[in-house]
């Protein structure tokens, strides 16, 4: 038995260096790169938009508020998302005093991001139906969805500095809110924890991210 889960193991590993090698991993890379420029660019763009509209104008003030990706790349979350398939971008610069209602608002404006991307993989989903057998653009269209989705998945995940931290926050009691934010303080190791491959953490996310991921990739028709 464990020799037989020894060469299970190796075949899994060998399995892993040839996609990283083959042709389907260049042309991930090849519709990948694009993909999450555009994708950063939307999530990291309705932040802005949605922080503006409720009364805080820093992320303009920072240049955030536009559609160029060059405002909102962050190189090692976007070479994450190459190679792992999730990732981030530079945060957006939020003053939350300067909403009204600092914490709805606060949740609000974190929840933009997501939806924005989900609901860009659902229009991508709509194209991916009506192409005909176009195979380069319908891999592209797949490789845009599974980058869309994949970032919004990531940063719905409760724990700071994500956008699913605040969103969560948004929903707690007052008193509870305020032990949550102090979580906010172990934000990079928390993000460290996520980087190294085999840490316990870096795994469950990784587990629950596929999962997900693959759940709306079927939903949406794409698998």
């Amino acid at each position: 038995m464990l020799k037989r889960k020894m060469i299970l193991s190796k075949s899994i590993n060998l399995s892993k260096v040839y996609f990283m090698f083959s042709q389907d991993f260049l042309i991930w890379i090849i519709f990948a790169v694009p993909s999450i420029l555009i994708a950063s660019t939307i999530h990291e763009y309705f932040h802005a938009w949605s922080a503006y509209k409720l009364g805080d104008p820093t992320a303009k003030a920072h240049g955030r508020l536009t559609l160029n990706p060059l405002a909102h790349i962050d190189p090692i979350g976007a070479i994450m998302m190459v190679v792992f398939r999730f990732g981030w971008s530079k945060p957006v610069p939020i003053n939350e005093w300067n909403f009204e209602h600092r914490r709805r608002d606060k949740a609000l404006t974190a929840l933009a991001g997501p939806v924005s991307n989900f609901l860009v993989a659902i229009i991508t989903a709509i194209l991916y139906k009506i192409i005909g057998d176009w195979y380069l653009i319908r891999v592209f269209l797949f490789t845009f969805a599974t980058i869309n989705l994949s970032l919004a998945i990531f940063n719905i995940i409760p724990i700071p500095p994500l956008d699913g931290h605040k969103i969560v926050n948004g929903l707690l009691p007052q008193r509870l809110s305020y032990y949550w934010e102090m979580l906010e303080k172990y934000s990079w190791v928390l993000i460290l924890l996520i980087l190294i491959p085999f840490s316990p953490l870096s795994r469950l996310i990784s587990s629950f991210i596929n999962t997900v991921l693959n759940f709306f990739l079927r939903i949406l028709g794409f698998l």
